[in-house]
């Protein structure tokens, strides 16, 4: 019994040194953690900005001080801080240039990695150089890399450069092999949203519509890597025709497509010349999370609150199709804006939408408190990637609008899509319904079966009346009859060189120039911007658990499933999903 017992309290001191000695190995990293969050990044004198093009490209991250310290989740790039980190190594007298190295990188949209190139392009205005380097690019990263003043391609890389295709999805067959199929109120030929779920093909509409913002985002990167370059359009649409990717290496030079084949320590020479460093010195070098610590030029004078709304625009958290990902949820976006309203301290708001819609009921909420603050403060909008249908929805009353050249916007229409189960339950499983009602409409949206031809007249009126309010809420807002609008709506995608031909928007610029204008209207000589809503510490990332868990889990599906991830997470919250929708289709792929 005395041996026992030693052994249990040999055991439980055992347990209690090692609960010591990890409390205060914890105590140490969050210590490190919040000095190094808090710390100021020192610029020493002929620094380097290094880019490194990895993993996702979003509007906007947040840290995830767990993955880093474990290494589990592979951290995505936040455009914001890609923007603000070019914009402080320009301002940065001790900074002398920007190294790029472009790996495995996606982006959300085109219109991101245009805004990031523009920002690229401003660097370079600044006298400061650009180097690019790869082992392989892909289309994407060398359209961003083609601004440099050097590209640079690994002697075995490749350069894939193919033009641009879309593929969509469509999973009636799907749905119909489980006995699910789904009944559709639309207004709008072009609003092809639902076409993933009510057809196996695309409408020739939705061909025509595609077809032209292809087309538009294509001829905006050809011009463009056409003047970096100095290389004719014809020529790169050739070397697509031709899919240069396979292209032995030394012809990728001949064809002015790269400057020069090198390996990664030759790479290093030619910075050191530029930096004119000996062979034998080091190169001092800032990494994005580095430049976040970087001092920017310091602001003064009132503050424009830059507001983020970005993802699918749901009118509550549970809504979110993609459970993990950030959407746009109405009843706490419009406490903010109220907030904004109220705050004496804010002068002018600029709206940063990057958003392909959805819940039409939610875009009203959000429009109505746009158009509150609009009372009492200018508002202005910056477009990202998507502003269409309910994106464009919360657009439309602010009083000045800018766009990207590619952003994908318009979209005005409303759909309704509403699933029907009953061949699930009474074929597949066996389930048996029988009725009693008290009136004609009593189990109108049962389970039990389709809804019936007098019941889908109704919702067609129903879905009728929010497309001529959509119609009405866009000609207030851009000075135009009704009449007018529904020459440009009916659902149609436009991209935003063309929506500034019909008046959609207002001008095509950055979220810069978007500021500069909002403080133009605000009548402002300086000010200062805010960015809204926070973020969360990185103490608070810490302390939610669940995020990092379910952030940890979505990294493994992304990694399992790949491009079919998102139509994956779509079908598994498929009941979640609001029934009257304003938005675009649910997965828009652009390759």
């Amino acid at each position: 019994m005395k041996e026992f017992m030693k052994y249990v309290l040999a055991t439980i001191t055992g347990i209690v040194l090692l609960a010591i000695i990890m409390g205060v190995l914890g105590a140490i990293s969050l210590v490190g953690l919040a000095a190094s969050s808090a710390a100021t990044t020192q610029v020493e004198e002929n620094s380097v900005m290094t880019l490194a093009l990895t993993g996702q490209l979003e509007e906007r991250t947040q840290d995830n001080p767990l993955a880093s310290l474990t290494g589990q989740v592979a951290e995505g790039m936040g455009l914001d801080d890609i923007l603000a980190a070019i914009k402080k190594a320009k301002d940065n007298d001790n900074i002398k240039g920007i190294y790029i190295e472009a790996g495995i990188f996606s982006a959300d949209t085109p219109a991101s990695l245009h805004a990031i190139r523009e920002a690229l392009l401003d660097f370079r205005k600044s006298g400061k150089w650009i180097v690019a380097y790869s082992d392989s690019y892909t289309q994407s990263t060398y359209y961003l890399c083609s601004a440099a003043d050097k590209v640079y391609l690994n002697p075995q890389g490749m350069v894939d450069w193919h033009g641009l295709a879309s593929n969509p999805y469509f999973v009636k067959d799907l749905l119909a092999k489980f006995g699910v199929k789904y009944q559709l109120c639309k207004v709008g030929k072009y609003k092809s949203a639902p076409e993933m779920m009510t057809a196996d093909k695309m409408s020739d509409p939705n061909r025509e519509q595609v077809t032209a913002y292809l087309n538009g985002i294509w001829q905006v990167m050809l011009n463009e890597v056409s003047k970096s370059r100095k290389v004719s359009v014809d020529s790169l649409n050739a070397y697509a025709d031709r899919y240069v990717a396979l292209t032995d290496q030394k012809e990728l030079v001949r064809m002015k497509l790269v400057d020069k084949l090198m390996y990664t320590d030759e790479v290093k020479g030619e910075i050191k010349k530029l930096l004119k460093l000996d062979k034998d010195d080091h190169i001092s070098q800032l990494s994005l999370s580095d430049m976040q610590g970087v001092r920017g030029k310091k602001e003064e004078g009132d503050q424009i609150a830059v507001y983020y709304a970005f993802g699918d625009i749901v009118d509550s958290e549970t809504g979110s199709m993609l459970n993990q990902s950030h959407s746009i949820v109405a009843n706490e976006v419009c406490k903010d804006l109220e907030k904004l309203m109220n705050d004496d301290g804010v002068k002018a708001v600029v709206l940063r939408v990057n958003s392909p819609g959805g819940s039409a009921y939610a875009s009203e909420q959000i429009w109505h408190s746009v158009m509150q603050l609009k009372a009492k403060k200018p508002i202005v909008v910056s477009m990202g990637g998507y502003a269409a249908s309910g994106g464009y929805y919360i657009s439309c009353a602010a009083n000045y609008i800018y766009s990207e050249p590619t952003t994908i916007t318009g979209s005005i229409g409303i759909f309704g899509m509403f699933p029907d189960f009953s061949g699930l339950l009474t074929d597949k499983l066996g389930v048996k319904f029988d009725e009693v009602k008290t009136n004609k409409h009593a189990a109108f949206g049962t389970m039990a079966r389709p809804f019936n031809a007098e019941e889908l007249a109704l919702l067609d009126q129903y879905i009728g009346r929010g497309y001529e309010l959509f119609r009405k809420r866009v000609a207030d807002g851009r000075g135009l009859k009704v009449e007018q609008v529904e020459e440009i709506a009916q659902g149609r995608v436009w991209l935003g060189n063309d929506a500034l031909k019909i008046k959609l928007v207002d001008a095509i610029g950055s979220l810069d120039d978007a500021v500069a204008k909002a403080a133009q209207l605000a009548k402002l000589k300086e000010y200062h911007t805010a960015d809204y809503p926070s973020m969360g510490s990185w103490w608070e990332s810490l302390l939610d658990n669940t995020t990092a868990k379910n952030n940890y889990l979505d990294e493994q599906m992304r990694q399992v499933l790949g491009e079919y991830y998102a139509p994956f997470t779509y079908l598994k919250t498929i009941n979640r999903q609001s029934a009257i929708q304003a938005r675009l289709p649910y997965f828009m792929t652009i390759q």
